[in-house]
């Protein structure tokens, strides 16, 4: 199961937010680019970016940061954040993003992300945010009064190449992931999930890999990781366990 540890970027550094709200963000002195590097000499391969400026202003506020982590270190990044262009998927793709996550954008217009993934075939990945089963858009803001899995049928044949699934209640609280939400999402989708939101522990790792899943790629880890409830030589042990 892959690892992604995740880099939220606001006003130039790392930050959490706990439920999605800019109000209640924790920032740390760690710049991206140093967490970044952290993560490489750890042996981590894949990186979850989030642009939170980007979020909030729809542009890709931070893209030269983004650049330069790809410039120094060989990680596979996918990167979200306010994307809801063509123009700034390009951007990404251009400075050499694996995949682009397309969230609230591709909720509210459904031939966004039909379209997206014909222009950049296996580069767009979509991020759906849910509470109480509901699609959450405009950074949680908004109850999209989409359930989950109705959106994730009507648009399972659009060709997104990984859908990372979180759910908010559980986001930046460290009280563990929604697994049964998340494998009903992974049997109904038809590509790659990725588990997002709650993360607390080595042993949600183990948990998440448990659930032998077939279609649950991967696991997110953001702010137990900063906190210290999660030790990056222990996590890293379990990229090959």
């Amino acid at each position: 199961m892959k690892i992604f540890p995740a880099i939220d970027i606001k006003d130039k550094k790392c930050v959490r937010l706990v439920k999605g709200n800019f109000d209640n963000k924790t920032e740390y002195e760690i710049s991206p680019v140093e967490q970044a590097k952290k993560y490489k000499d750890h042996g981590f391969k894949n990186l979850h970016l989030v642009d939170l400026d980007g979020a909030l202003t729809g542009e890709t506020v931070n893209l030269d940061i983004i650049q330069e982590i790809i410039k120094n270190f060989d990680l596979k990044i996918e990167v979200g954040g306010g994307v809801r262009s063509f123009e700034s998927i390009k951007k990404y793709t251009d400075a050499g993003v694996e995949k682009v996550i397309l969230g609230s954008a591709a909720i509210k217009d459904k031939n966004f992300l039909k379209e997206a993934c014909q222009k950049f075939p296996n580069q767009i990945a979509l991020g759906l945010d849910a509470k109480d089963g509901y699609l959450s858009v405009s950074g949680w803001k908004e109850n999209s009064n989409k359930l989950t899995l109705d959106f994730l049928k009507e648009i399972n044949d659009f060709g997104a190449s990984r859908l990372i699934y979180t759910d908010i209640n559980q986001d930046g609280m460290k009280q563990g992931p929604n697994f049964e939400e998340t494998s009903k999402v992974a049997d109904t989708s038809n590509c790659p999930v990725i588990i997002s939101g709650g993360v607390s522990s080595i042993d949600d790792i183990k948990k998440a890999k448990e659930l032998n899943n077939k279609n649950i790629e991967g696991i997110i880890v953001g702010k137990a990781i900063y906190d210290g409830d999660i030790n990056l030589d222990e996590l890293a042990k379990e990229l090959n366990a």
